[in-house]
Protein backbone atom coordinates (compact mmCIF):
# COMPACT_ATOMS: atom_id res chain seq x y z
CA UNK A 1 0.00 0.00 0.00
CA UNK A 2 3.07 1.99 0.52
CA UNK A 3 2.82 2.74 -3.46
CA UNK A 4 -0.99 3.52 -3.41
CA UNK A 5 0.16 6.23 -0.55
CA UNK A 6 2.75 7.71 -2.85
CA UNK A 7 0.40 8.18 -5.38
CA UNK A 8 -1.27 10.34 -3.23
CA UNK A 9 1.39 12.46 -1.61
CA UNK A 10 2.22 12.95 -5.20
CA UNK A 11 -0.82 14.21 -6.37
CA UNK A 12 -1.30 16.39 -3.41
CA UNK A 13 1.65 18.01 -3.85
CA UNK A 14 0.56 19.32 -6.97
CA UNK A 15 -2.45 20.44 -5.62
CA UNK A 16 -0.54 22.36 -2.96
CA UNK A 17 1.53 23.96 -6.17
CA UNK A 18 -1.77 25.27 -7.01
CA UNK A 19 -2.86 26.80 -4.03
CA UNK A 20 0.76 28.11 -3.54
CA UNK A 21 0.40 29.96 -7.61
CA UNK A 22 -3.23 31.21 -8.38
CA UNK A 23 -4.80 34.41 -7.14
CA UNK A 24 -7.31 34.01 -4.49
CA UNK A 25 -9.30 35.03 -7.23
CA UNK A 26 -8.18 32.42 -9.74
CA UNK A 27 -8.57 29.47 -6.89
CA UNK A 28 -12.60 31.18 -6.24
CA UNK A 29 -13.53 31.33 -10.21
CA UNK A 30 -16.31 29.17 -11.58
CA UNK A 31 -15.37 29.95 -15.42
CA UNK A 32 -17.92 30.40 -17.93
CA UNK A 33 -19.33 26.98 -19.06
CA UNK A 34 -17.90 25.24 -15.28
CA UNK A 35 -19.92 24.60 -12.62
CA UNK A 36 -16.96 24.60 -9.63
CA UNK A 37 -13.34 26.27 -8.86
CA UNK A 38 -10.38 24.85 -8.43
CA UNK A 39 -10.32 25.27 -4.93
CA UNK A 40 -13.56 23.20 -4.62
CA UNK A 41 -11.89 20.51 -5.83
CA UNK A 42 -9.25 20.61 -4.64
CA UNK A 43 -10.83 20.81 -0.87
CA UNK A 44 -13.33 18.08 -3.10
CA UNK A 45 -10.91 15.33 -3.05
CA UNK A 46 -9.62 15.09 0.43
CA UNK A 47 -13.54 14.85 1.80
CA UNK A 48 -13.65 12.16 -0.79
CA UNK A 49 -10.75 10.48 0.41
CA UNK A 50 -12.24 10.76 4.13
CA UNK A 51 -15.97 9.45 3.69
CA UNK A 52 -14.47 6.89 1.30
CA UNK A 53 -11.38 5.40 3.90
CA UNK A 54 -12.89 6.41 7.27
CA UNK A 55 -16.82 7.10 6.82
CA UNK A 56 -17.51 3.56 5.09
CA UNK A 57 -15.18 1.84 7.71
CA UNK A 58 -17.30 3.28 10.37
CA UNK A 59 -14.80 5.44 11.58
CA UNK A 60 -14.58 9.11 12.89
CA UNK A 61 -13.58 11.43 10.02
CA UNK A 62 -10.73 13.88 10.41
CA UNK A 63 -12.61 16.72 9.23
CA UNK A 64 -15.33 18.96 10.57
CA UNK A 65 -19.19 18.30 9.36
CA UNK A 66 -19.44 22.04 8.00
CA UNK A 67 -16.63 20.98 5.67
CA UNK A 68 -17.53 17.49 4.60
CA UNK A 69 -21.45 19.19 4.39
CA UNK A 70 -19.14 21.64 1.99
CA UNK A 71 -17.77 20.06 -0.49
CA UNK A 72 -19.05 16.71 -0.63
CA UNK A 73 -20.41 15.30 -4.31
CA UNK A 74 -23.09 16.61 -5.42
CA UNK A 75 -22.17 20.46 -3.92
CA UNK A 76 -20.82 23.53 -5.44
CA UNK A 77 -19.47 26.29 -4.41
CA UNK A 78 -21.72 28.86 -2.46
CA UNK A 79 -19.09 31.62 -1.49
CA UNK A 80 -16.21 32.45 -2.27
CA UNK A 81 -13.28 30.85 0.40
CA UNK A 82 -10.55 33.08 2.48
CA UNK A 83 -6.98 33.06 2.53
CA UNK A 84 -7.32 31.60 6.04
CA UNK A 85 -9.97 28.47 4.38
CA UNK A 86 -7.09 28.10 1.44
CA UNK A 87 -4.53 27.41 4.52
CA UNK A 88 -6.54 25.05 6.55
CA UNK A 89 -7.27 23.21 3.25
CA UNK A 90 -3.25 23.16 2.08
CA UNK A 91 -2.46 21.71 5.92
CA UNK A 92 -5.49 18.94 5.25
CA UNK A 93 -3.69 18.22 2.13
CA UNK A 94 -1.36 15.67 3.80
CA UNK A 95 -1.96 15.87 7.31
CA UNK A 96 -5.08 13.70 6.27
CA UNK A 97 -2.85 11.24 4.01
CA UNK A 98 -0.29 11.23 6.68
CA UNK A 99 -2.78 9.48 9.44
CA UNK A 100 -4.61 7.35 7.02
CA UNK A 101 -1.18 5.51 6.33
CA UNK A 102 -0.60 5.55 10.16
CA UNK A 103 -3.88 4.38 10.78
CA UNK A 104 -3.84 1.84 8.10
CA UNK A 105 -0.59 0.37 9.07
CA UNK A 106 -1.44 0.09 12.77
CA UNK A 107 -4.77 -2.15 11.61
CA UNK A 108 -6.94 0.52 12.45
CA UNK A 109 -9.50 -0.30 8.96
CA UNK A 110 -11.23 -3.38 10.45
CA UNK A 111 -14.46 -3.23 9.30
CA UNK A 112 -15.25 -1.97 5.66
CA UNK A 113 -18.81 -1.15 4.15
CA UNK A 114 -19.12 -1.59 0.65
CA UNK A 115 -19.67 1.16 -1.23
CA UNK A 116 -21.00 1.47 -5.23
CA UNK A 117 -18.91 4.14 -7.08
CA UNK A 118 -20.48 7.03 -10.20
CA UNK A 119 -18.27 4.32 -12.56
CA UNK A 120 -20.23 1.45 -10.99
CA UNK A 121 -17.24 -0.37 -9.07
CA UNK A 122 -18.24 -1.79 -5.93
CA UNK A 123 -15.38 -1.14 -2.96
CA UNK A 124 -15.53 -3.88 -0.73
CA UNK A 125 -13.01 -2.89 1.43
CA UNK A 126 -10.19 -0.23 2.56
CA UNK A 127 -7.43 -1.13 0.18
CA UNK A 128 -9.97 -0.84 -2.77
CA UNK A 129 -11.32 2.87 -1.25
CA UNK A 130 -7.39 3.80 -1.31
CA UNK A 131 -6.99 2.73 -4.68
CA UNK A 132 -10.02 3.94 -6.17
CA UNK A 133 -9.70 7.18 -4.35
CA UNK A 134 -5.94 7.71 -6.71
CA UNK A 135 -8.58 7.45 -9.28
CA UNK A 136 -10.61 9.95 -8.24
CA UNK A 137 -8.06 12.15 -7.59
CA UNK A 138 -6.63 12.25 -11.10
CA UNK A 139 -9.60 13.12 -12.67
CA UNK A 140 -10.23 16.40 -10.80
CA UNK A 141 -6.14 17.03 -11.43
CA UNK A 142 -7.68 16.78 -15.30
CA UNK A 143 -10.71 18.95 -14.54
CA UNK A 144 -8.16 21.31 -12.67
CA UNK A 145 -6.22 21.73 -15.71
CA UNK A 146 -9.59 22.26 -17.27
CA UNK A 147 -10.45 25.33 -15.29
CA UNK A 148 -6.67 26.58 -14.90
CA UNK A 149 -6.60 26.94 -19.36
CA UNK A 150 -10.33 28.96 -19.11
CA UNK A 151 -9.35 31.16 -16.75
Amino acid sequence: MDWAFDITNKNRAIFKTFLETFTLEELNKVPKGFNNNIIWNIAHTIVTQQLLVYNLSGLPMLLTNDMVEKYRKGTKPEQDVTWAEVDLIKGLLFSTIEKTKEDYNNNVFETYNEYTVTTKSTLTNVDEAIDFNNFHEGIHLGYILALKRAL
